[in-house]
């Protein structure tokens, strides 16, 4: 069929969209039973011994279409596309309303709008280190430690007037950047790299197309250690009980399944994470690719 563009909202303007920022980007193994549930038919799974690629891209936008927002992108696994293979999106959370609609309508993406509570937690270390007793009476037998920081991120799903915590995510000193300025030079970002990623998105609710665009990248980027994520309540056990309740209204209306799912992806092995700084994103507008499936077509063939 002849390939057609996806008409932007009039907030986003123009494509292509660029957006400007910084983000860690982990990959996980994820489980194959587990991604499939998300994977379109069209599309095989890339997998090795019942895992396929995953995890999760988290993003904080200082600019974009819609502004300043963050962004939790899991990723379900990696599809084969020949001749490559592309990441496929379970579920995308962002604090922005104008981005969720965006992302839902003309991207095809799975977009929630979420909450994204943030904490510096300093992590305080002993002022002095043991050494001999020669070494204390010339003075250089102490040395003070300077405190390590992290950075708590709880993100917790929107609904109306429902809300159910996703996950939280703690991630190490080179995440405060912009919290904390003086941890930061250039040393510590990486080279610059750029990159361009073919993206297939669609099927959804809300756009039911089957989509493909083009996501080009220009940052600085180096790996760090792996970030730390909890599920719901896995921190804080004093609200499970609430978190329960408010999960229940929720997951009545956007599907349990799916949820859960997404939270086994967060909480799968991490392999390895990338620190993107100076980040410019550019995406170009979504072309359709594949029309809604045919529920007649369906039936006739069963």
């Amino acid at each position: 069929m002849d390939v057609k563009e996806v008409k932007p909202p009039s907030g986003y303007g123009k494509p292509p969209w660029v957006f400007r920022g910084s983000a860690l980007y982990q990959l996980h193994l994820v489980k194959a039973e587990t991604a499939r549930a998300f994977i379109p038919k069209e599309f095989k799974l890339v997998e090795a011994f019942g895992y396929t690629l995953g995890g999760f891209f988290l993003a904080n936008y200082d600019d974009s279409p819609a502004g300043m927002f963050d962004e939790l992108v899991v990723i379900a696994g990696t599809v084969w596309n020949p001749p490559t293979s592309c990441a496929w999106a379970a579920r995308v959370l962002v604090n922005s309303d104008e981005a969720c609609i965006h992302g839902r309508k003309h991207v095809g993406l799975p977009s929630q709008v979420a909450r994204f509570s943030k904490r510096i937690i300093p992590i305080p270390r002993p002022s002095k280190v043991k050494s001999n007793r020669l070494l204390s009476m010339v003075g250089v037998g102490t040395a003070p430690n300077k405190p390590q920081n992290y950075l708590d991120i709880q993100v917790t799903e929107i609904k109306g007037p429902a809300v159910a915590d996703i996950c939280t995510i703690n991630l190490g000193t080179f995440a405060l950047a912009k919290a904390m300025p003086g941890i930061n030079s250039d040393r510590l970002m990486g080279p610059v790299v750029k990159m361009s990623l073919p993206s297939f998105s669609g099927r959804t609710e809300y756009n039911p197309h089957l989509l493909k665009y083009s996501c080009k990248i220009e940052c600085r980027i180096r790996a760090v250690r792996p970030a730390k994520v909890w599920g719901p309540s896995e921190k804080d056990h004093s609200s499970k009980c609430k978190s329960s309740r408010l999960v229940d209204v929720i997951t009545r209306d956007v599907g349990e399944d799916e949820r859960s799912l997404s939270i086994a992806v967060m909480l799968s092995k991490p392999i390895l994470a990338l620190q993107f700084n100076c980040l410019k994103m550019q995406v170009e507008a979504p072309k359709v690719v594949s029309p809604p499936p045919n529920p007649n077509n369906a039936s006739q063939g069963s």
